[in-house]
């Protein structure tokens, strides 16, 4: 699969230097949404480091957090 815009949503913006909160949903393995480069317009929709993801994984029904490691929207899988 590929990335899916239509299912990536702030669900918590950010207030002050704190991060803000994502959800992405798709059919895609949590090590594939991980890949730098993956969210193609994560920074032109206000991505930014150390943002907080949760990807849901439809396939599997499997929930994952993820933060925003670098500019290049590299998301590693929490505790990374």
């Amino acid at each position: 699969m590929a990335y899916t815009p239509a299912t990536l949503d702030c669900i918590v913006p950010r207030i002050g230097d704190g991060p803000a909160v994502w959800t992405y949903s798709n059919t895609d393995a949590h090590t594939d949404v991980g890949a730098t480069g993956y969210f193609t317009d994560g920074l032109a929709r206000g991505m930014v480091l150390n943002d907080i993801m949760f990807v849901i994984d439809t396939d599997t029904a499997t929930i994952t957090m993820h933060r925003v490691l670098s500019g290049g929207l590299s998301i590693g899988a929490s505790g990374s």
